[in-house]
């Protein structure tokens, strides 16, 4: 009796990983007349392996018993458990999917946060294809690779994952898994309470004895609640008098966020060019690309007569518009797509330059920053947590740094 040309069947192959496995069971499968390999897939967890083989025949029903015989008695010699059973070819799908990356980091991602998160995209008919650990020795970062129903808007499943990523006290960024994720080439940063841990303003204000009033201003405009160019203005002009060697005291300072360092160094390994585009000041992002190799900095000028501050700025003002135009500006310099760009921030006068990247990433944001941009990160892992959202594993930067 001759099988169906659609003739498939499913094996699938556990036990000890030992080199020499997968080269033994293709070469028995290679011998057949009669079946052709259609799909392939394996994993390895602590050791352990699984493996499955989706097995097209195309000849007798003698020549597909003869191949499984053959596969088990294969399996026993090798030491691995071999399971057999009849595939159904409408269940076979090749067909293009939405496919996205959902990243979740937090001190420890394990029962409790994954089963939230499953079953949040359940409600949503989203199924989840694989599910793999990001960070090397601690579960702190877990992601998983889901496909989305069409009809699903992805503005939607983004909402819902945002506001459960509140409620579980864990990070959960949400992004398309295709090649635009490995084809960034620029990262443009944010400084304040981004690439460093404090508002430089906050700190001169420090020295000048104006810091409550300027902290408050600051707070307002970072939330979004009245405009940053209006509010630098005002806050500038407190510091007039200054000293600038109180300024250059601020300046040496300022300290680095959690896990900057790490990310700018593995950035620049990997090719990458890294841009600091600030509504801050000129003293502490020239400190910063000469400090760090960075490729471009930007910043507001203060004026200064006598050694002071006068309380103006010079030149170009960096507000949330001019942020925006000065990616595009990088961009088009460095020949690539506005897909190809991160933009990373935290205020509200980031949006429009987070919005224009291709992905706008918001850190340790405020939530007016957080609800519109792409994803967000740092409420529980460093800057260097930007490294997952590219698919990178941390077993994978032993050989970078």
């Amino acid at each position: 009796m001759t099988q169906s040309k659609n003739d498939i069947v499913l094996v699938t192959v556990r036990g000890g990983d030992t080199p020499g496995i997968t080269a033994a069971l293709t070469k028995t499968i290679a011998a057949s007349q009669g079946a052709k390999i259609i799909d392939i897939e394996q994993t390895v967890v602590h050791k352990k392996l699984l493996l499955s083989f989706l097995l097209q025949f195309t000849h007798d029903r003698d020549e597909k018993t003869s191949l499984l015989k053959e596969l088990l008695f294969a399996g026993r010699e090798l030491g691995v458990h071999v399971d057999v059973e009849a595939f159904d070819q409408k269940d076979f799908d090749d067909s293009e999917r939405h496919q996205y990356a959902i990243t979740c980091l937090g001190q420890e991602v394990g029962a409790l946060p994954l089963s939230r998160v499953a079953a949040t995209l359940a409600k949503h008919q989203v199924n989840i294809s694989k599910i793999g650990k990001m960070s090397q020795h601690s579960l702190s970062c877990v992601e998983l690779l889901v496909e989305v129903p069409k009809k699903l808007k992805h503005a939607t499943l983004s909402r819902d994952l945002l506001a459960l990523a509140s409620e579980i006290e864990i990070d959960i960024a949400l992004q398309p898994a295709d090649l635009s994720r490995r084809a960034k080439r620029l990262v443009v940063m944010d400084m304040d309470s981004t690439l460093v841990e404090s508002e430089a303003i906050d700190e001169l204000a420090r020295r000048t004895g104006v810091f409550k009033k300027v902290e408050a201003i600051t707070k307002k405009a970072m939330e979004g609640k009245i405009d940053f160019r209006k509010s630098l203005f005002s806050r500038v002009e407190l510091l007039k008098g200054l000293e600038m060697t109180e300024v250059e005291a601020a300046v040496k300072k300022m300290k680095l966020s959690r896990g900057a360092d790490r990310l700018i160094k593995v950035l620049q390994r990997l090719g990458y060019r890294i841009g600091v585009i600030s509504g801050g000041f000129t003293p502490f992002t020239d400190h910063l690309k000469n400090k760090l190799s960075l490729d471009y900095v930007f910043a507001n000028v203060l004026e200064v007569k006598n050694g002071k501050l006068t309380g103006k700025l010079r030149g170009r003002i960096i507000d949330g518009a001019a942020k925006a135009a000065i990616l595009e500006e990088i961009a088009k310099r460095e020949g690539i797509s506005l897909d190809q760009v991160i933009a990373i921030g935290d205020g509200a006068n980031d949006l429009p330059m987070l919005a224009r990247a291709g992905m706008g990433v918001a850190f340790h944001a405020k939530d007016i920053v957080r609800k519109a941009a792409h994803t967000s990160i740092g409420h529980h892992a460093g800057l260097d947590s930007l490294l997952y959202l590219l698919g990178i594993r941390e077993r994978e930067l032993k050989g970078i740094i």
